[in-house]
């Protein structure tokens, strides 16, 4: 998804900027790599059982690979101030009105939901040449959003997808699992794709263009599996500083 330049004062507020850069410096998953790990995952105890130990991702991790808070308001679909938002069973117009300056006719509007075509044919793509009125409505409260813990979503939202994908049934993979990767790219040096020597902050971008080949998934997942159990406790960075 391109960033739109007009976005980036708000972003910048928001101290999640970096992120969004992330963008230009992202790489492809390694898909057979991934899913042998994923193997090792004990749902239960939310942690994967290596050779010669127990091991797991952490806020920690989260933090030093995105760049993303940990400890600020908690990400919740809760809402303890509903009676602001919904009146008589329908959205209080006041606010949205005030949030983004514009109301959805009446045939977009299902009981106290708005339909999602009409945020995204409304709100998909900010108009060339814009005045700052109208970028406002696409930025609406973007600034307030580096109040909350987004890498504390980010660690739970990993685990639950790991948490399905180790059940048998389900052949997916899906979530956050750039996160996963380059965190066994730094925990397990010995899965490093040479080449990438170069320290970067965010650390995740240290991976930047990594294409990993799509061919023989299957040879290479075996491969990774004989790699996995043959570890040892010297094979893993215990490093909590990468600088």
């Amino acid at each position: 998804m391109r960033l739109d330049e007009r976005y980036v004062p708000y972003l910048q507020m928001a101290r999640l900027y970096h992120l969004a850069r992330m963008n230009d410096k992202w790489f492809r998953l390694d898909e057979p790599l991934v899913s042998a790990f994923v193997e090792r995952w004990r749902p239960e105890t939310h942690t994967f059982h290596m050779p010669f130990e127990e091991c797991t991702i952490t806020l920690q991790d989260v933090a030093y690979q995105l760049g993303l808070p940990v400890n600020r308001h908690y990400v919740s679909g809760f809402l303890t101030d509903f009676h602001v938002y919904i009146q008589g069973a329908q959205p209080a117009w006041q606010w949205f009105q005030e949030l983004l300056g514009v109301l959805p006719p009446a045939n977009q509007i299902q009981k106290f939901v708005v339909n999602c075509t009409w945020f995204q044919e409304t709100f998909g793509e900010c108009p060339e040449g814009a005045d700052e009125e109208t970028v406002r409505r696409f930025t609406s409260r973007l600034e307030d959003m580096g109040g909350y813990s987004w890498g504390s979503a980010a660690l739970a939202w990993l685990y639950r997808c790991i948490c399905r994908v180790a059940n048998r049934h389900v052949v997916k993979l899906a979530g956050p699992l750039q996160l996963l990767q380059s965190w066994i790219f730094w925990r397990f040096p010995g899965f490093r794709p040479a080449g990438y020597d170069a320290f970067s902050w965010l650390l995740a971008s240290r991976w930047s263009g990594y294409n990993p080949s799509v061919s023989e998934k299957g040879p290479r997942v075996q491969m990774t599996r004989l790699r996995i159990d043959m570890l040892q406790a010297r094979d893993v960075s215990m490093l909590t500083s990468y600088v």
